[in-house]
């Protein structure tokens, strides 16, 4: 069942029961207005855009908990900005490189618009989503990098399969490694769906659970040749807890 807020009146993403409660401070946003935890310009660190100049569009809230979680500090964090304020600070780098990520950005009626307002502007406008909810409502101008959650994260349960009808092979599918188990699922999973074939596909290690070494070896022995490595660059040029980077 769709909630609806008291003031906005398009409706939010659906939450399961146990997860609504990590949801209540976007109930009360208004009509063009989002919660945002930062907006910064740095380097890209993942997906084939990695090592290039972007903006970064972070929204506050999520409803998912993975284990490993680096920006748990965004679950709760910021502030209510008006969307004609975060398009006109994300142009005011100059860089035509954006990214909204989270938090889980889906979870706002607004973030549609927004991405649709960069695009209009001549942005490149990627979207970083769990994979949880409907990315059929994205801007076809949006290119995806949408997560599959592997089983150590405990949010597996949440992977909303139908989404791989509704991505563009330009697309690309995120898979974030924890363990040999994860692994295990992870070429299981590219091999039934046959993603690799339709997809970029991205496997990185959790950091400092899964050396880069070992990951690395697990792809060379299951050759998937199109499947790409990625690790998360900003965590090697700067401090691995260091923000706005």
């Amino acid at each position: 069942m769709r909630e609806f807020s008291r003031l906005n009146p398009l409706p939010l993403v659906e939450v399961p029961p146990e997860a609504r409660h990590r949801v209540v401070l976007l109930n009360d946003l208004a009509p063009g207005e989002l919660f945002i935890h930062e907006i910064y310009h740095s380097i890209q660190g993942e997906s084939t855009f990695a090592g290039r100049p972007c903006v970064f569009v972070r929204t506050a809230v999520c409803d998912s908990r993975c284990r490993w979680c680096d920006t748990p500090h965004a679950f709760n964090q910021g502030r209510r900005w008006p969307r004609s304020a975060v398009v006109e600070k994300a142009l005011s780098f100059g860089c035509p490189l954006v990214e909204i990520t989270g938090g889980e950005p889906l979870l706002q009626p607004d973030v549609r618009p927004l991405m649709s307002e960069l695009c209009d502007a001549g942005c490149t406008v990627l979207l970083e989503t769990s994979g949880a909810h409907d990315v059929s409502v994205v801007d076809t101008r949006v290119h995806i990098i949408m997560d599959l959650k592997c089983p150590d994260s405990g949010e597996s349960h949440r992977n909303r399969w139908a989404n791989l009808e509704a991505l563009k092979p330009t697309d690309e599918i995120k898979f974030v490694i924890a363990s040999r188990n994860d692994w295990d699922w992870t070429e299981k999973t590219i091999r039934h769906h046959h993603l690799d074939t339709r997809f970029t596909c991205l496997v990185s290690c959790v950091f400092g659970a899964v050396q880069p070494v070992e990951l690395a070896n697990w792809l060379l022995a299951a050759r998937l040749p199109r499947v790409r490595m990625q690790l998360q660059m900003h965590k090697y040029i700067w401090d691995p807890t260091a923000r706005g980077v």
